[in-house]
């Protein structure tokens, strides 16, 4: 039997709408159909030709109840009006009386015809053939209509369009005026995690739901019809937690058990099992791109992040509710996941490297692994530890070559004490205490490093003097040895001095400078020896008031803030050059300014170095730091950010340099001063060493007993503690004074602005030659050093292997798609030699010659396609031995070689950090030069 029409009052206004303006003054409208609005709904306005008709509806199943009515409306309701009586039912025409049909419209029942009223309301001229036939997506968009009314849709009002405006106005899918929104799974999943959405689809009539569904299957995939279901049944909110479970249930060893407790979970909203795989794969491939989202960073990163971990811990709570948890524990993506290969790595740690390394690489395969960089770090930095307590200890013989490797390596393993001090975000109590127990034993082997460093230094302050530094960098020499040369040929250094800097403080505020604004260079060495950072002897104690005058004046001094002036301006007026030097507020601006005008005055000044000094990390040694870190990142430091902004602005080089180091206080809190007598500092005082002291003496001692002869110090005499853990004073949150390579150990760094040339004498230091091997491990590690050098010749424009070139033998990339053919040299070599690439050297001037050229692309096809601006400047350096002294330039014309037609063969990404070499791209564009 067919469905008996039926009609709304929204259905009546628009067939009211439509026949009124040529009803003639008829005020009675017989409609084919049953009423279907509500009893409140039987009064109220229509707006016909600008003017409110009121109407009144009534049902009647009989002509003599409608003539009743009609009697009635006309006598008793409305005698004289032109109100509008509407007669609903299912009386046939032929049996109505010709004197009714008189006073009605058309003088006929009007049929309800959905598809027109819908093509009305949406101003259409015609509707989708396929909607006809669909009566419930007709009704629900006559019932649906917005109060403002449907979107106009022109010629054709299509299915898609219908639907998607449905959607919208339904369950909150989308805007019903806005088409540009795309339908996909990720869509699906967002909207079910809106608190109405679901709730909005599941009032909705079954056949109604049922449509909506089939469409969306059609549209956005097969996980539609699961996560309908679940929304249909109250759970909509579950929907991305349980398709992350079916994913990990799925591939855990024990799928079936998993399989089965999992159906106790979706219930009846899983239709069969074969859609559990579809499902499966639909939410975590949102999730994996929501992640995507999360590494972007800033606010949209943010929120990606915070969606991501709310979703996956709330599938972590329905496993457990199923009792799922032990049998996803492999799992790659649920936070039960991370934090079971996070113990696994730490119950590692009480070992060798090699089990947590493997550990290490599961932690780092895991999706969270990104968001929970933090943590990820923390591990990785664990590990590094026990790669750096399993290597061997090499001795240093001497004061010099103990500081540098200080501020090589040791300083490093200082860095990751501080990061692994902090603790785990987890705050697991196993996971804290094997971190805990790790820096316990780093600190043991620190401690034997610091001892055997305090023996060499009592020898060698016995004797120590400017003329025999026995291979140290004296900090009274700093200036002499590192600023001056970058004043030569008129330049004009700021030297920032940053009071208490230690070397993992320093290693750390290097590696923040963006290379984009900043090249750190080092002095260049000798034929045969790596070029590396210089590092400095601190006057003794290590104390700001000997140290820093010492080195501010470029001789042993004692004194504050005026004896530093005077020594600062001294030493470069001997040097003809004019000098100022700002101390704590005085290059500080005042309200309104970022900095003090008359420093900004004197940075603009070329006559004249500028020196700075900062007193942030010393200050912060007194009662630690607000946010309770232990590093230092170039933000952290105040004024730093606008100090080395103003100085990039002048085009000035930057030394950045330190008076002494610190040590930081890890004892117990409960932990007392060492009572001791002659006591004059926090980490120094008179009278006879004992355990964990030493007693010092000589020119390098500059208080409590020196004497002067002649205005030259003899020397005094002190006793310093060397263990971290010794002090004589209350606690603060670090200290300085003593005698442990921490704090004698005085960082010097210096930096050009990118894209300046670097003065003479000094060579760019690769980013990847900072760090040592221990800290990058077994993948870091392998990155290429500076290659081998090749024979001289190339004069810029020469073929490599002609007579220009060289025929250096270098390890060979070893990659599926780019590899040298048997006899041609390496890919570098074959690719210089290819007509593309001597065609394209024809169109750029000064390009670099074919050796340099060739040394940077194996440099990195050997690192995997990836170095940093100053490593890509060493290779090419090394090959040729013609010092590279703008990276940045150097890197540009390189783009100009290699980027034919705008193809990024070869870029700048990651903010300019990292050059970036596609290899695939490299062979297409040059298949001569790279061909199997």
């Amino acid at each position: 039997m067919a469905a008996r029409p039926a009609a709304g009052r929204r259905a009546v206004e628009v067939l009211l709408e439509a026949e009124l303006p040529r009803a003639e003054g008829r005020r009675l409208v017989l409609v084919d159909a049953v009423w279907a609005g509500g009893d409140q709904e039987r009064e109220f306005t229509v707006q016909v030709d600008g003017v409110a008709r009121r109407v009144h509806v009534t049902d009647q199943d009989s002509p003599l109840g409608i003539a009743d009515a009609w009697r009635h409306h006309t006598t008793a309701v409305d005698p004289d009006g032109d109100s509008v009586l509407v007669v609903t039912g299912l009386v046939p025409a032929d049996q109505l009386g010709w004197d009714l049909r008189g006073h009605a419209v058309r003088r006929r029942p009007l049929a309800v015809e959905r598809a027109d009223i819908v093509k009305q309301l949406f101003g259409a001229g015609d509707l989708d053939t396929r909607m006809v036939r669909e009566n419930w997506l007709l009704d629900a968009l006559l019932e649906a209509e917005p109060s403002g009314g449907w979107p106009r849709a022109g010629s054709v009002l299509t299915r898609n369009r219908a639907l998607r405006a449905l959607l919208a106005a339904r369950v909150g899918l989308g805007d019903t005026s806005d088409e540009s929104l795309d339908l996909d799974a990720d869509t699906l999943f967002d909207w079910s995690r809106t608190p109405a959405g679901p709730r909005r689809f599941a009032e909705l009539p079954e056949q109604e739901r049922s449509g909506l569904t089939t469409w969306l299957e059609e549209v956005t995939g097969p996980a539609a019809p699961t996560l309908l279901a679940l929304a249909a049944d109250g759970r909509g909110a579950d929907a991305l937690p349980l398709g992350a479970l079916a994913s990990a249930a799925l591939a855990c060893p024990a799928a079936a058990d998993a399989g089965f407790a999992l159906g106790t979970l979706f219930g009846h909203a899983l239709g069969s099992f074969d859609a559990l795989a579809p499902y499966a794969s639909a939410a975590t491939g949102v999730l994996t791109r929501w992640i995507a989202q999360a590494e972007g960073g800033g606010s949209a990163g943010t929120d990606a992040r915070a969606r991501v971990l709310a979703v996956l811990e709330r599938a972590d709570r329905l496993a457990d509710t199923a009792r799922l948890t032990g049998l996803l524990a492999g799992d790659r993506l649920l936070p039960s996941g991370y934090r079971a290969r996070l113990r696994t790595l730490t119950a590692a740690l009480d070992g060798r490297p090699g089990p947590a390394q493997t550990a290490l690489r599961d932690l780092a395969d895991h999706q969270l692994a990104v968001l929970h960089a933090d943590s990820t770090e923390r591990a990785r930095t664990a590990v590094r530890l026990l790669r750096w307590l399993d290597g061997p200890q090499t001795a240093q013989d001497s004061v010099g070559r103990s500081v540098r490797h200080h501020l090589e390596s040791t300083g490093w393993v200082d860095l990751a004490t501080g990061i692994l001090a902090e603790g785990d975000a987890s705050r697991d109590s196993g996971i804290g205490e094997a971190y805990h127990r790790l820096i316990g034993r780093v600190r043991d082997r620190r401690r034997q490093l610091d001892e055997s460093f305090a023996a060499t230094l009592a020898i060698w302050t016995e004797a120590a003097s400017q003329q025999a530094p026995h291979g140290a960098l004296l900090i009274e020499d700093v200036l002499a040895q590192a600023a001056a040369p970058l004043a030569r040929d008129g330049g004009r250094p700021l030297v920032l001095v940053l009071d208490g800097m230690s070397a993992d403080v320093a290693v750390e505020l290097a590696a923040g400078l963006a290379p984009r604004s900043w090249t750190e260079i080092v002095p260049a060495a000798p034929a045969g020896r790596r070029p590396g950072r210089l590092a400095a002897v601190a006057m003794l104690p290590t104390l700001t008031r000997i140290s820093r005058a010492s080195l501010l004046s470029g001789a042993p001094a004692e004194g504050g803030q005026d004896t530093e002036r005077a020594g600062f301006t001294a030493f470069w007026k001997k040097r003809h050059r004019e000098a100022v030097l700002f101390h704590k507020g005085g290059y500080e601006g005042t309200a309104g300014h970022r900095l003090a005008p008359a420093l900004l005055e004197a940075l603009a000044d070329e006559r004249r170095v500028v020196g700075v000094i900062v007193n942030t990390i010393d200050d912060a040694l007194a009662d630690g730091r607000d946010n309770g870190r232990a590093r230092w990142r170039p933000t952290d430091i105040a004024k730093l950010a606008d100090l080395l902004d103003a100085a990039r602005g002048a085009g000035r080089p930057v030394l950045l340099v330190s008076d002494h180091g610190h040590i930081l206080d890890r004892s117990p809190r409960e932990s007392g001063p060492t009572v001791a007598d002659g006591v004059q500092g926090a980490r120094w005082r008179t009278g006879p060493a004992g355990p964990g002291e030493v007693e010092l003496t000589g020119p390098r001692v500059r208080t409590a007993g020196g004497r002067t002869a002649g205005g030259r110090t003899a020397g005094g005499r002190i006793t310093a503690a060397w263990r971290d853990d010794l002090r004589y004073t209350a606690r603060q949150a670090g200290y300085h004074g003593g005698a442990s390579l921490a704090e004698v150990t005085v960082p010097v760094l210096a930096f050009v602005p990118a894209g300046i040339e670097i003065p003479a004498g000094w060579t760019a230091l690769p980013a990847e030659n900072t760090a040592p091997e221990w800290w990058r491990g077994d993948t870091e590690a392998a990155q290429p050093q500076e290659p081998a050098p090749a024979p001289r010749g190339d004069k810029g424009g020469g073929k490599a292997g002609g007579k220009g070139g060289g025929s250096r033998k270098q390890q060979q990339p070893q990659h599926e798609s780019l590899f040298p053919q048997p006899g041609r040299g390496t890919v570098g070599e074959q690719t210089v030699r290819s007509k593309p690439f001597e065609t394209q050297r024809e169109f750029v001037r000064n390009a670099p010659g074919n050796t340099a050229v060739a040394a940077v692309l194996d440099a990195l096809l050997t690192a995997g396609g990836k170095l940093s601006p100053a490593a890509v400047a060493a290779a090419a350096q090394a090959a040729t031995g013609k010092s590279e002294r703008n990276p940045q330039r150097f890197v540009t014309m390189l783009e100009r070689l290699l980027n034919i037609d705008g193809y990024p063969v070869l870029q700048l990404v990651e903010s300019g950090r990292t050059v970036h070499l596609d290899r695939e791209l490299l062979r297409q564009q040059f298949p001569e030069g790279t061909a199997p």
